[in-house]
């Protein structure tokens, strides 16, 4: 690779790490340009680099809102293993799936969730008038990490939107906390997915290190604006990406 190359690529990394900690859906930026300026990689190597790129810049994400927003480690850090695990197993399944089918789905449901957001402006925007019991929170976030935590080994575009999503429909937290936890269990998720591509020799150590550096400064100023302009300005970035997922997932499929 040229120059020009990796400034694209170092480039793309930054404007990952910010849209990934306000919204999730970071890859969608990352592995195209990738794919782009590194043609010669196989899709698994692509994916592998991706996610360790991804890694650093969740993990930075993690620890800026852990220090500012208020989560529940004792429910979400085991829930970030089983995201891990679940992860892996969609990793390792990745080649059962039928793409062509797949990435139409998932563009009706992106389609749906900016529908329902856009419907509904007090989702995420203000606290419910009673917290979730002890219960409901454990179910949904564990339901959340095994089953959005597959989704993100075998595709992986939006994991951090389905999470804040389902956080905020489900247990009614404002976005940013909503956001903050989403970020442990696709922190987990993404090492599920970077071990398994790792043990299978699919990841390009010097150009994900390297993208890792400007993902973590995307990923600390995309948290610490998420935190600071509050929900509202979640609720605007969510629609803008998620619209922005389903026009680039349309032109990957049918264009």
């Amino acid at each position: 690779m040229g120059a020009l190359d990796w400034t694209v690529l170092l480039v793309a990394a930054t404007a990952a790490g910010w849209v990934d900690a306000v919204v999730g859906g970071g890859g969608l930026i990352l592995l195209p340009a990738i794919l782009l300026a590194a043609p010669h990689l196989s899709p698994a190597t692509a994916l592998g680099t991706n996610k360790l790129t991804a890694c650093t810049g969740t993990t930075a994400a993690v620890l800026t809102f852990a220090r500012r927003v208020p989560m529940n480690l004792r429910v979400l850090l085991p829930a970030g293993v089983l995201a891990a695990l679940t992860s892996a197993a969609g990793a390792a399944t990745v080649s059962l799936i039928d793409r062509d089918l797949f990435v139409p789905i998932i563009m009706c449901v992106l389609i749906a969730v900016a529908v329902f957001v856009t419907l509904r402006p007090t989702i995420g925007t203000t606290a419910p008038a009673t917290p979730p019991t002890k219960r409901r929170m454990l179910l949904v976030v564990l339901t959340a990490a095994a089953v959005i935590g597959y989704y993100d080994g075998i595709l992986g575009p939006g994991t951090g939107t389905f999470l804040i999503l389902t956080f905020a429909t489900l247990l009614g937290t404002e976005f940013v906390r909503s956001a903050a936890m989403a970020k442990v269990l696709n922190l987990g998720s993404n090492i599920g997915a970077l071990t398994f591509f790792a043990a299978t020799g699919s990841v390009w150590w010097t150009l994900g290190l390297a993208m890792a550096v400007c993902n973590v400064l995307g990923a600390v100023v995309g948290s610490r604006m998420a935190i600071s302009k509050g929900a509202g300005f979640v609720r605007v970035t969510l629609l803008i990406v998620v619209v922005g997922m389903v026009i680039r997932l349309g032109w990957q499929q049918f264009g």
